[in-house]
């Protein structure tokens, strides 16, 4: 029977490949926690997990290809204020404000230790940016505070009521909500993905962590859920391919 969310309680067992994923598809996901959420991990496996994910950022030009998707969104807007979540390093952050000489960003994480060392760096001391704790699920800002809110390959780590949450959120504090995630293949090729992958997970954490954010991650029929459940006036675009990025882009009917 395929599922059917009513309520948080139902949203919450939407497996990750959607309402009407296959069965091998409900196999290939995971409640396991990330090394990154974890609280019985030394912060030193955390460091080298968000090391790992800046330089694979900056080596592949993952930072400069995200902050150009977010300003062609906001592209009309002379002085654009972004939000970005789950910001982790900030290398995101810190390329929007490279590219775009007058956008303000405020460059947020809910972890306080990830908090803390982007404030530590250049982007604590920058005239443009603002650094702060926040959870994208309650996020501490007025309606239509920013322009864009950006959430950059942490979607996954969250459960299917506080994802929804985000699209009520993000779609509330700004007029356009942008979520850049991981893909989620057909269950054939995830399962060659993971198979490819798994080697490397026995001895690296952020091998390890991508293994868990591959099972974590949604679907573009679970992502469209979502975002109904949230609220049913927001609107959805996705763009996506097997192996790039699944983009969202949510905006409330007007």
């Amino acid at each position: 029977m395929a599922y059917m969310a009513t309520d948080s309680t139902d949203i919450d067992r939407m497996p990750r490949g959607g309402p009407d994923a296959s069965c091998l598809d409900r196999l290939l996901e995971t409640d396991r926690l990330e090394y990154l959420d974890r609280d019985d991990v030394d912060d030193s496996t955390k460091r080298q997990v968000i090391g790992a994910l800046d330089w694979t950022g900056r080596f592949f030009k993952n930072h400069q290809r995200f902050a150009a998707i977010a300003l062609d969104l906001v592209a009309d807007v002379p002085d654009p204020r972004i939000l970005e979540l789950g910001a982790g390093h900030g290398g995101v952050s810190r390329q929007l404000l490279a590219d775009h000489p007058s956008a303000h960003v405020t460059v947020t994480d809910l972890d306080p230790e990830s908090v803390a060392r982007i404030a530590a760096g250049d982007l604590g001391s920058h005239p443009r940016a603002e650094v702060r704790q926040m959870d994208a699920t309650a996020i501490d800002a007025a309606d239509g505070s920013y322009d864009l809110v950006l959430f950059a390959l942490s979607f996954h780590h969250l459960p299917p009521a506080q994802a929804a949450q985000v699209f009520a959120e993000g779609t509330r504090v700004a007029d356009t909500l942008l979520i850049i995630d991981l893909p989620r293949p057909p269950a054939p090729l995830h399962l060659l993905r993971l198979a490819t992958m798994l080697p490397a997970a026995l001895v690296l954490p952020f091998a390890h962590d991508g293994v868990i954010s591959s099972l974590r991650s949604y679907s573009p029929s679970a992502l469209r859920a979502l975002a109904r459940h949230a609220d049913p006036s927001i609107e959805v675009t996705l763009r996506n391919g097997l192996s790039l990025p699944q983009i969202v882009i949510a905006r409330r009917a007007r």
